[in-house]
């Protein structure tokens, strides 16, 4: 555990130094391309997380805690989009697994459903949820939960199929039934293909949920944040750099809930399974 602390931290400082080595470098060339360098448009580090500890408004509470605030809603919208998200892929993938004229009829439109961008959707989930008495944010959470969906039915669907066929022959001869096989054969398998799609799935949830925040008109999540410092980025871009920091930790967060998950849940799987 140390040893990858003092990695992720030998990794942050260097990602900083590479930062701030680029911006020297373009300030002191005058560079242009790909977009010129300087303060406002590649601010120092430090001084995106000094503006955290800074007054939002005048007299105003300091920006983390306005944007900690915003990053707690976000992620009650994402992980609620999270776990809708998850079930119906996991639901779609059980499906599939026990009928080949399924996945030969609908994967095709699962995987067509994912070239549809997410700003042409979200407009769409916020006009047919509206007014159905379901509180505003909900319709965020479905935003997210379509950005989670599809890895999540994909890798099940191929962790469902990995199951080893001497097992499925032996669970045949003691005439065990379809659920049987799912869940005592099907489902252990499945494990380390679930989890590495709900890795991806974690931070997708985070991003639809912060870019279904606009469509919804929602101001208390990270969504309005970045919309509300991108109106005085010319003045302050520190304040949009800091909300997006924020957001990247809030992705990171659930990632590594995600990490954590894994390794109580499948190193505790039958050593065939792993």
């Amino acid at each position: 555990m140390l040893r990858r602390g003092l990695v992720f931290a030998a990794v942050l400082a260097g990602l900083w130094a590479l930062w701030e080595a680029y911006r020297a470098f373009g300030v002191a060339v005058s560079l242009t391309w790909p977009f010129e360098v300087n303060d406002r448009t590649m601010p120092h580090i430090h001084d995106m997380i000094g503006q955290l500890f800074e007054p939002s408004r005048r007299n105003g509470p300091l920006l983390i805690e306005v944007l900690g605030k915003a990053a707690l809603f976000t992620a009650k919208e994402a992980a609620v989009g999270f776990a809708l998200g998850a079930s119906v892929g996991f639901l779609i993938a059980v499906a599939l697994v026990h009928s080949t004229l399924l996945q030969r009829g609908l994967l095709p439109y699962i995987v067509a459903s994912q070239t549809i961008p997410i700003l042409a959707i979200a407009p769409m989930v916020v006009v047919w949820l509206g007014g159905r008495g379901l509180p505003g944010w909900f319709s965020v959470s479905v935003i997210a939960a379509y950005l989670t969906f599809f890895p999540v039915a994909i890798n099940a669907l191929r962790g469902l199929q990995s199951a080893d066929p001497r097992a499925h022959e032996l669970m045949s001869s003691y005439a065990a039934s379809r659920w049987t096989v799912l869940w005592k054969l099907r489902v252990p398998a499945s494990l380390p293909y679930l989890f590495s799609a709900f890795k991806i799935a974690a931070t997708a949830c985070v991003v639809g949920a912060i870019i279904g925040e606009l469509p919804a008109s929602i101001q208390d999540g990270l969504g309005g944040a970045i919309l509300n410092f991108n109106q005085y980025y010319a003045s302050s871009p520190e304040s949009l750099w800091a909300t997006n920091i924020i957001a990247a930790l809030l992705g990171i967060a659930f990632f590594l809930l995600i990490v954590v998950t894994e390794k109580l849940v499948v190193r505790r799987a039958p050593e065939h399974f792993v």
